[in-house]
């Protein structure tokens, strides 16, 4: 359908729709028009109504628009395989060859990129991450170590290791059980950033960031909302301690081998020349050891021999003297003899820094930087490859397979099922954020649904836990107990929320949450980094705060706050559903200043300070004519009109670039304003179509 004009153009005119009486012939060449005769035989010229200048056009109703989390269809716009002759069917079979196994070469380097990132994180942050555990005090507080597992897990980018260093206090006596749950679920929330950071390198395309990003936060959701939940019940029952202490008592578990490592034999070859921590230190930092602090994590010596030995050592007193037969004195002082460990190093690692006297801080940041870098070019190119593979009847086998539902009365079985291959998955890959990171691009290319992905991410939650169960049951007699009573805490805690939101349709919030954020970041990108850094940096930095102030102050602050949220949710609520009960001025936010309540102010903002960043004008120039409105005589006014006058010479319109630019327009929009200005007709763009 065409656009619809604008009011100035929507008017009839009479003379153009008229019958005339000619003699003479049509045009062969125009378009709209045909002859016909009367009854006198003379011919007449018709003149068919246009399209963009038809009333019908205003009355006609809209179409319909797409659902913008329709999977798409990944057509085949290649040549069919009927159509190719033996050597082409030859080329297309080794082409599916060679890109299967660059496949799987970007998917192993991807892997190995977020074990050099994790490991990147804990030099830039592991001894600030063993700082907050060091502080035992104020982890009895049940918020604040929520928090404090939070950003420990965010720093490290492993909720494994964060779980090792809180059974390793646990078993020393330096934490309870009941104050080391809240730390398990602060844990459980910080590992899902990873594959949010992996949904932001699908920013380039709008709607594969949307499916992204909203594949990617659905877990976030999902443990935001089970804590907000569980935390209340569990501080004020405590039945997750209950339940895992009974579970420990009632059944007899021994001590058994090691948690199979799948994954690690395959990956650990690659990154293991890269760098090689000791991650004992952290431990030690958190069990308060002082040397612990100067220690360096990046490991030198992987092989070194321990022996023990007597030697003669001083003693104050015969008292202090191991035995009387062993005590012997020569005037001045009184010896003994003593056992003495010394650990001698035999061979370093084979790592690129072992011989680089850098900080931990500077190697982390190289780390870092590179392992950003790889993946995010290891993304882009699975996503490439996996756009051109996914195509025609692949594509279609393998979205029925992934999106597909039982048959009725059996559909319900479907997400059970995806909540098993799930856990399956994670066990075998042995991390939930490998998993899920793997997981985001399919569901940007359209290739999972949002819907399969959900459960699919649950189980990934379940995977991760079992795991830890298998890691605890090889602990030492010694931390048995509590490091396996903790890991049943975090499968319980994770079995209480998939029970709160999952088996009922309508209690799958997480979902709607993630699509409602989905959209707002694909029309403005940059929520989509502010949302990553409120929610797992400055928000749980701004509790620890508060909380190392005591009890009153936190509450004193963060009741308030939680009141006015309460209160804004229930307002939204009311003026959707209805807004008839409320005054007329509470039915919708236009009370409030316009940056109170749209991003739209926002936008136009970072929109402006961006602007500056582009080097076809210097930034200078650009802030100048920004903020006075240069005259004609400044030179910067100069540098912005070669500017604009460079694009107009390109037949690119700038108003029309800032307009995409502010309100966040699509691409399909886009291309569908410039076929109607480059058509046949008059080039008009209304402003319906435009906004």
């Amino acid at each position: 359908m065409a656009p619809w004009p604008e009011l100035e153009n929507a008017q009839p005119e009479p003379s153009e729709y008229i019958e005339e009486a000619a003699g003479q012939q049509p045009p062969t060449g125009d378009k709209g028009k045909e002859t016909d005769k009367n009854d006198t035989k003379t011919p007449v010229t018709k003149i068919e109504l246009l399209p963009s200048y038809s009333m019908a056009t205003l009355i006609e109703e809209p179409t319909e628009v797409n659902d913008p989390w329709d999977l798409p269809e990944l057509r085949d716009t290649g040549i069919k395989w009927s159509e190719r002759d033996t050597k082409g069917k030859i080329i297309c079979v080794l082409q599916g060859i060679g890109k299967f196994l660059l496949l799987l070469g970007f998917l192993y380097l991807f892997v190995c990129s977020l074990d050099v990132l994790s490991s990147a994180f804990q030099l830039v942050g592991g001894k600030v991450a063993g700082e907050f555990f060091s502080n035992s005090s104020v982890m009895t507080n049940p918020v604040a170590g929520l928090v404090i597992g939070v950003l420990v897990t965010v720093l490290v980018q492993s909720s494994s290791t964060s779980t090792s260093i809180i059974v390793s206090m646990v078993a020393s006596s330096l934490l309870t059980v009941r104050a080391a749950i809240p730390i398990v679920m602060g844990a459980n929330i910080g590992t899902s950033i990873t594959n949010t950071i992996v949904a932001l390198m699908q920013v380039g395309e709008r709607s594969e960031f949307r499916r992204a990003f909203a594949g990617a936060t659905v877990h976030d959701f999902f443990n935001w909302l089970s804590v907000l939940v569980l935390l209340p019940l569990e501080a004020a029952t405590h039945y997750l301690e209950i339940l895992t202490n009974l579970m420990v008592d009632t059944f007899h578990f021994k001590n058994g081998e090691d948690a199979p490592a799948l994954l690690k034999v395959i990956t650990d070859p690659f990154t293991k020349l890269i760098i090689q921590l000791d991650k004992k230190v952290i431990n030690q930092i958190a069990m308060n050891d002082e040397a612990a602090k100067n220690k360096s994590l990046i490991k030198i010596w992987c092989k070194t021999f321990t022996n023990v030995t007597q030697m003669n050592v001083t003693v104050p007193s015969p008292e202090n003297c191991t035995s009387p037969s062993l005590c012997w004195t020569d005037g001045v002082s009184t010896w003994t003899i003593k056992n003495a460990t010394y650990t001698e190093n035999i061979a370093k690692c084979q790592h690129i820094f072992v011989n680089f006297n850098l900080p931990d801080f500077a190697v982390g940041i190289i780390l870092l930087i590179v392992s950003l870098l790889v993946l995010c070019g290891c993304l882009i190119m699975i996503v490439k490859l996996l756009g051109s593979v996914l195509k025609g009847q692949v594509a279609v086998v393998i979205k029925k397979t992934l999106n597909t539902d039982f048959p009725f009365p059996f559909a319900w079985v479907t997400g059970y099922l995806a909540i098993i291959v799930g856990a399956g998955m994670t066990f075998i890959v042995q991390s939930s954020s490998v998993f899920t990171s793997a997981m985001t691009p399919l569901i940007g290319l359209g290739v999972i649904s949002i819907e399969r992905a959900y459960p699919l991410t649950l189980g990934s939650n379940i995977g991760t836990t079992t795991t830890a169960i298998l890691a605890a049951l090889a602990s030492p007699g010694s931390t048995l107990r509590s490091s396996l009573q903790i890991a049943l805490c975090h499968f319980f805690f994770n079995i209480s929320g998939i029970l709160l939101w999952y088996p009922i349709p309508f209690t799958r919030l997480p979902i709607r949450l993630a699509k409602g954020l989905g959209n707002i970041s694909a029309k403005y990108r940059w929520f989509a980094v502010f949302y990553l850094i409120i929610f797992f940096f400055l928000t749980p930095l701004s509790v620890f705060g508060l909380s190392l102030a005591g009890w009153p102050v936190l509450v004193g602050v963060g009741v308030p706050i939680l009141l006015v949220i309460l209160l804004v949710v229930c307002l939204r609520l009311l003026q959707s559903r209805c807004p008839r009960v409320l005054p007329r001025k509470l039915q919708n936010w236009n009370f409030l200043p316009l940056w109170m309540h749209s991003l739209k102010p926002w936008d136009n903002l970072i929109s402006s300070v961006t602007s500056l960043c582009q080097r076809r004008c210097c930034c200078c120039c650009r802030l100048c004519c920004l903020l006075c409105g240069c005259c004609k005589c400044c030179r910067c006014c100069k540098c912005c009109q070669d500017l604009e006058e460079g694009r107009e010479a390109q037949g690119i319109p700038v108003k029309a670039l800032r307009a995409f630019d502010n309100e966040a327009m699509s691409r399909e929009a886009q291309e569908e304003v410039e076929a109607q200005a480059s058509g046949p007709g008059p080039k008009v763009v209304s402003s319906s179509t435009a906004l």
